[in-house]
């Protein structure tokens, strides 16, 4: 897919940090244009390179872009799709960074029928609690994961040209449908971000006041922004709940192996998550060197 224009909609980390690395490519035939709420924040990726151009109108944003790439929270897309659908050209692809899949596969379903154009949802897992284009980073996407997620009705080609996108940022790629990316990555992030904000929420004062690197490595994603996380817990809350429940049955079995008389189950059950995480870690660093 020979880009010529592609437009980012909403460029804080994720956003800037796609603009970035498409400008360094160097191809001087691609404009890139940034829409967005706040001007001042346009404003900014514009002087870093992020974005040649900018607007604060999604139409004028869309119009006769080859790519167009949904980097706002979850909880906006659906108007946003609404918006842009009767902007897209006959080989307009659109795409996003969201967390949760199922709900923008049904937006682009419902606004794009009988519309120009094609959808593929896509999450690229980069990136970190911090917001904001001040933090963008041309690299951001090198050896990191994108899970495309096409549907029974996603052509071909299409979905292959956001696969190829993905792959020339550096990322690589895994196929997953809406349904079962969402149950997935609740369980690998957005479970993890529930617990660490419930363990920083329960403490009092006294014990934060002796918590050291460890307690902040363990509880470093619930320093994310609240608006997004709550888009995002909402969104997936039949995934999130059944989780948390899942979650509960296993620090219960916790709870019955701290009786005295349970040593060395208690042993054997933590020996066993971190022989489990050893393994995960080991793979992880296989796949990173390959």
């Amino acid at each position: 897919m020979q880009l010529k224009r592609v437009a980012i909609f909403g460029v804080g980390l994720l956003g800037g940090s796609i603009g970035l690395a498409l400008r360094s490519r160097g191809d001087a035939n691609l404009r890139i244009v940034g829409y967005g709420h706040r001007k001042e924040t346009l404003q900014h990726a514009q002087e870093i390179g992020a974005i040649d151009e900018l607007t604060q109108d999604p139409a004028t944003a869309a119009r006769g872009a080859d790519l167009i790439i949904l980097c706002t929270p979850v909880g906006v897309f659906d108007q946003l799709i609404q918006q842009i659908a009767a902007e897209l050209g006959e080989h307009t692809i659109v795409t996003d960074v969201g967390s949760t899949k199922r709900s923008i596969v049904a937006a682009a379903a419902k606004h794009f029928q009988n519309r120009k154009g094609h959808f593929v949802g896509s999450h690229p897992m980069a990136g970190s609690e911090k917001r904001g284009v001040e933090f963008a980073r041309t690299d951001l996407f090198v050896g990191a994961r994108c899970i495309v997620t096409p549907t029974s009705q996603t052509p071909a080609h299409a979905q292959q040209a956001v696969t190829d996108f993905w792959k020339s940022l550096g990322m690589k790629v895994t196929i997953l449908s809406p349904e079962d990316h969402d149950r997935l990555v609740c369980e690998i992030s957005h479970l993890p971000h529930a617990a660490a904000a419930a363990s920083v929420a329960m403490q009092n004062d006294d014990a934060l006041q002796l918590a050291g690197n460890g307690f902040l490595d363990t509880t470093r994603v619930a320093g994310g922004d609240g608006g997004l996380w709550r888009d995002i817990f909402q969104d997936n809350r039949d995934n999130v709940a059944d989780s948390i429940r899942r979650l509960r049955e296993k620090l219960d079995e916790f709870l019955a192996l701290l009786d005295p008389q349970k040593r060395d189950e208690l042993a054997k059950w933590l020996d066993e998550a971190a022989r489990r995480r050893a393994k995960l870690v080991s793979e992880k660093l296989k796949e990173m060197q390959g």
